[in-house]
Formats: structure tokens, C-alpha cells, sequence
């Protein structure tokens, strides 16, 4: 007798029982209507708890706690210098092998990576400038400037900078560049969380990771803090003041940048202990500020050699 089956036929289970398939097929569709029938009956209940208010207050939590950072180095010093703050990564197929022990360490700790396409990154990155990988990260901590010099008050050896006006991403990137690899110790500012800022962060290379802002409601009155803990107040200027050359720097002092187009405000230039002036031929009507902050900051760091 041949054992072909027609098409569409099962082969039959040898250990099934013929007189308890049909009851088995009746019993499983019988369970599964009940089953259907108590989750219709539950779900109006379901609905009346109303859980997505509370992710989406949740999310928006979240998303006020987390920065988004992207380029290949801001990425990579991230994750060097703060692997627990690490939320989520998207990369390009092409840079996957780049970061394949961060996505080793993701998936160990049950954190999600998405390997996408460039559009999807542009999307996520909010930026065409995303160098193929974008990682969210928690924020760090603000520090506020009080509590900044309450801890190294005592230093006999400090720079700081103070920003007065300059909120570009890329020059606040450029300046914390400057400041990791010159060891300055914090940027007072009002907004700290501006440097968290993908654009500043990529630009700056991964010097965010070693620079601490540090928030002040009020320069001038912040400024003085800084004068009352022995900080000498540094200020530039393109139209006067010593020059940067000719000009001993203290060991202890607090540089001040301004916005580019009209500098430091009046009030934070009469606080000044000392006016720096960066001489040039003056074809120029003055230096990009992240420029001019790298050239002091590297004066500095060479006479406290």
C-alpha cells in the first residue's frame, strides 16, 4: 500500500490517539474562545487605568535627564569616561565594527544599539553632521559655581573660564576642547546644559567628558565669588589692555570671553584685575573667541609650567 499523501495532507503522528483527535481540536478551540472571551471582558478595564499618561510624563522625564551626543571621538570618550550613563546607540553599518565592544557592553547590560541607515541617523542626530553614530547618555550633573569653589577653593593653582554671551555650540565645543587639553578645571556659564548639546559635543572632540560646567544665575555677582576665593579676573579685549605676551598670569585666575560682536558687558569689565590684549598685524577686526580662549589658555598653561 503506498504512502504517499495528497497534497495538503499531514503527515499523522504516530502517538496520537485517532479517537481523540476530534475531541483534542474541539477541547482547544472551546479553550481558546474562552480565553478570547474573558480578554474582551477584561480589556474596558485595561483602558480605564490610562498607563500612557503616565509613560509619557515618564518619557518626558527622561528625555529632559538625556543629551544626545554623536561623531566617532565624542562618542567614543563617552563611553571611555562614563559607560554608566550610557542609555541607547545608533550606528551606521559602516562604523558597527568600529564600536563593536560598545555594543558588546550594551547588550551585557541590557541596553538597546540600532544599526541604521544614514537617513534614520540624520533623523535621530537632528544633524547631517553625525560622523555615522549617535549615543544618548544621561546628562551630567550641573555643578553650581558655589559649590564648585567650597570643594577647590583652596587650590593654590586654578584657571576658570567665564562666558559672558557666547552660546554657538560650536564655539562652546571648540572652547571645552581647548580647556581638556589645556587641564582647565570648569566653565562658569548660566547654562551648563548647553555644552551637553550634540553639536557642542562633537565639535569639542570628547573635552565635555573633562570639563565641568559650572551654572550661575548672575556673572558679575559670580565673578566676585570667584575674586573673594583669591581668583584673579581676567578680561579680553581687541581695542585695549596689556599684551598677552608681556603679561604675567597668576597661578590662580578666571578668564572671561564675551560675545564676539560686543565682548564682556560693562559691568563684568570694570571687575577686571587685569585687560589682556592678543597682539596681530590688525587686519582683523579680532579672533573667533574659542581662537582667542585656546591662545590664553595655552599662555596660561605654558607660564605655570
Amino acid at each position: 500500500m503506498s504512502q504517499h499523501k495528497g497534497k495538503g495532507e499531514k503527515t499523522a503522528n504516530p502517538l496520537h490517539k485517532p479517537w481523540t483527535k476530534d475531541a483534542g481540536a474541539k477541547n482547544a478551540k472551546s479553550t481558546a474562545n474562552r480565553a478570547n472571551r474573558a480578554a474582551a471582558l477584561k480589556a474596558p478595564e485595561t483602558k480605564a487605568v490610562q498607563p500612557k499618561a503616565v509613560s509619557a510624563k515618564v518619557l518626558k522625564q527622561n528625555r529632559q535627564e538625556e543629551a544626545k551626543i554623536y561623531g566617532e571621538n565624542a562618542c567614543r570618550v563617552a563611553f571611555l569616561q562614563r559607560p554608566e550613563a550610557l542609555v541607547r546607540l545608533y550606528l551606521s553599518e559602516q562604523m558597527a565594527p568600529k564600536f563593536a565592544d560598545l555594543m558588546k557592553y550594551l547588550a551585557a547590560n541590557k541596553k538597546a544599539y540600532h544599526v541604521v541607515s544614514e537617513a534614520e541617523l540624520e533623523k535621530v542626530a537632528g544633524s547631517q553632521h553625525h560622523g555615522g553614530v549617535v549615543l544618548l547618555v544621561k546628562r551630567k550633573a550641573v555643578l553650581s559655581l558655589a559649590s564648585y569653589l567650597t570643594q577647590n577653593g583652596r587650590k593654590k593653582q586654578d584657571c576658570l573660564l567665564a562666558l559672558d554671551g557666547v552660546g554657538n555650540p560650536h564655539n562652546l565645543g571648540a572652547i571645552a576642547r581647548s580647556c581638556a587639553h589645556f587641564g582647565i578645571s570648569g566653565i562658569v556659564m548660566k547654562d551648563p546644559d548647553l555644552l551637553a548639546h550634540g553639536a557642542a559635543a562633537r565639535t569639542a572632540e570628547g573635552g565635555v567628558e573633562f570639563v565641568e560646567g559650572l551654572s550661575c544665575d548672575n556673572l558679575p555677582l559670580a565673578l566676585q565669588l570667584c575674586k573673594q576665593a583669591g581668583y584673579t579676573l581676567v578680561t579680553t579685549s581687541s581695542h585695549g589692555g596689556v599684551s598677552l605676551y608681556s603679561s604675567q598670569l597668576p597661578a590662580k585666575v578666571v578668564i572671561v570671553f564675551g560675545e564676539e560682536m560686543f565682548g564682556v558687558s560693562q559691568s563684568v569689565a570694570k571687575s577686571a584685575d587685569i585687560a589682556l590684549q592678543i597682539p596681530g598685524t590688525g587686519k582683523v577686526e579680532s579672533l573667533n573667541v574659542s581662537v582667542a580662549a585656546s591662545l590664553i589658555l595655552g599662555e596660561w598653561y605654558r607660564q605655570q609650567q
